[in-house]
């Protein structure tokens, strides 16, 4: 009976030392992942808690690399050139802007004068009822582009100033301390995505006579996208 006794005092004390080792040793399994894959930690960090309808496998991708590429994970960036884009997106211009056709009613498109990026009075009330509605939204996805005429590198940077000033833009008029953390840039020059006519009878800042193929895309396509991610 004395050493039956001590043989379940001996199996009662090892089974909570084997659980703990087993945890501890679970714990540290975890924490070694994480660190050798980071981008899993901060893919969690940003996951988006809605699901829209239009959140198909391509934007989701997309949106994914736009927040580790482009600013909005913690990164030094703020912003995609366009060598950056093309990258980010790992498709053809066409595909890449088939992906936002589900938004037709979520998005707008701001656009600019020839060879400028300047925001008139009409861009600026689109932009601003397009940042008001939110709709519980996580991410502001602002993807800027250039028309063909001039050199590639002028519309780059031309592109860029358009994205930006219209990142300039919402932190002046909506003072949002997250805003950093909400708005994801792309500026695609001449290069990649030319938008075409069917994008007319979208939410746009340009008139009637303003919607050739060259006038289209001298814009920032802006909108709310709420993907889980």
């Amino acid at each position: 009976m004395i050493a039956l006794r001590i043989a379940i005092s001996l199996a009662a004390l090892a089974v909570p030392s084997f659980l703990v080792g087993h945890w501890v040793s679970a714990a540290e399994d975890r924490l070694e992942q994480l660190e050798t894959n980071p981008g899993e930690q901060a893919q969690v960090a940003v996951a988006a808690q809605a699901d829209e309808g239009y959140c198909n496998a391509g934007l989701r991708q997309v949106l994914r690399r736009v927040l580790a590429s482009c600013g909005l994970a913690g990164g030094d960036t703020r912003g995609c050139q366009p060598i950056d884009a093309k990258n980010v997106a790992t498709m053809e211009g066409e595909d890449f802007n088939a992906l936002f056709l589900p938004l037709v009613d979520r998005a707008s498109i701001v656009q600019f004068g020839k060879g400028d990026a300047v925001l008139d009075e009409r861009d600026l009330a689109l932009l601003d009822a397009a940042f008001a509605d939110q709709r519980g939204a996580s991410y502001f996805l602002v993807v800027a582009r250039a028309s063909p005429e001039g050199s590639l590198e002028a519309n780059s940077a031309l592109s860029q100033d358009r994205a930006e000033a219209v990142m300039e833009h919402l932190r002046q008029n909506f003072q949002d301390p997250d805003l950093d953390k909400e708005v994801g840039l792309l500026w695609l020059g001449e290069e990649f995505a030319q938008l075409d006519q069917s994008f007319c009878s979208w939410n746009r800042s340009g008139g009637a006579d303003e919607c050739e193929p060259e006038h289209i895309n001298r814009s920032a396509f802006v909108a709310w996208i709420d993907c889980r991610l």
